[in-house]
């Protein structure tokens, strides 16, 4: 949610000029913008963020008194329904420009971009610099990003493309997730969130991060397991939502919003709780058309 993110602090200086960074992120509220991670000197530069902007489209830029890349996909990514997997990563010392820095979303390579600039060869960036800073959900230590996180890596040395993380479902062409995949972390590499809310380091390297800001939740919602939550681009207009889009907040009209999942036959079970309420307020679950102009 977003007041909250977890960070580390680099325990030494080893490769900045190689490295991957690979999350599921489900997105909560749209039309604002949302860092994903950041890592270098938070108190200055140089740092590297990534983030969604508020009309969608990722942006991946390292910075110092300019920037020595910068990379803003045409594509937009608006969908709060469903979790995205997002693999950045970084090897200044190939030959080819376009090499240097790689983004991928659900194991597809993003090539067109309205910034696209990248490093000068063997530029060595803030990254995995002894002292400095990474973080998820904050731009730097500015909490800005509301949704859901979840097995987030962390590769020192070596720059992956989105295969070891995840796969394509021959069947639906889906994107799924490899909960447990083959790769060599490095020494400043980490893997947390791996099942649940956990910021204890599954790599093996014992590099545990910490809660800088705000209160860390399990959900059940998660990338091998999609569940139902309400959809912040379907609701009321004085409606407002946070927590993974798990929580609702009503003003002081009739409201409602949909959720992110409709039925189509079978059996289906839906649990809200009311937490706060005026004397008049009334709390109701309901099928409803796809515009939720109609209910029953």
């Amino acid at each position: 949610m977003a007041s909250t993110y977890i960070e580390r602090t680099f325990g030494s200086t080893t490769n900045r000029k190689t490295f991957t960074y690979s999350v599921w992120v489900k997105r909560g509220a749209d039309n604002a913008e949302h860092n994903i991670l950041s890592a270098g000197n938070f108190s200055g530069n140089p740092y590297l963020d990534a983030r969604f902007n508020a009309n969608g489209t990722i942006e991946w830029y390292h910075y110092t008194t300019g920037y020595q890349f910068r990379l803003t996909t045409n594509r937009q990514f608006k969908d709060v329904s469903g979790w995205y997997h997002l693999v950045f990563a970084t090897d200044t010392t190939q030959s080819t420009q376009s090499n240097r820095c790689k983004l991928y979303v659900n194991g597809v390579q993003e090539t067109s971009f309205s910034n696209e600039t990248y490093p000068s060869q063997d530029y060595d960036t803030g990254v995995n610099y002894s002292g400095y800073k990474t973080s998820f959900g904050a731009l730097r230590t500015n909490a800005t990003f509301e949704g859901s996180m979840s097995h987030i890596h962390f590769i020192d040395g070596t720059a992956y493309d989105a295969s070891p993380f995840g796969s394509t479902d021959a069947t639906t062409g889906e994107w799924k997730i490899n909960t447990t995949p083959s790769v060599t972390y490095g020494t400043n590499g980490f893997f947390v969130l791996k099942n649940g809310n956990s910021v204890t380091d599954q790599s093996g390297n014992s590099n545990n991060l910490t809660v800088g800001g705000g209160t860390l939740t399990n959900t059940e919602d998660c990338p091998s397991n999609v569940f139902c939550t309400m959809n912040s681009l379907s609701k009321g207009s004085n409606i407002s939502m946070s927590h993974g889009n798990t929580t609702v907040s009503n003003g002081s009209s009739d409201n409602s919003v949909l959720g992110t999942i409709a039925p189509a036959n079978g059996k289906y079970y839906w649990e809200a709780k009311c937490t706060s309420a005026t004397t008049y307020a009334n709390l109701g679950v309901t099928l409803a058309s796809i515009d939720g102009s109609n209910h029953s």
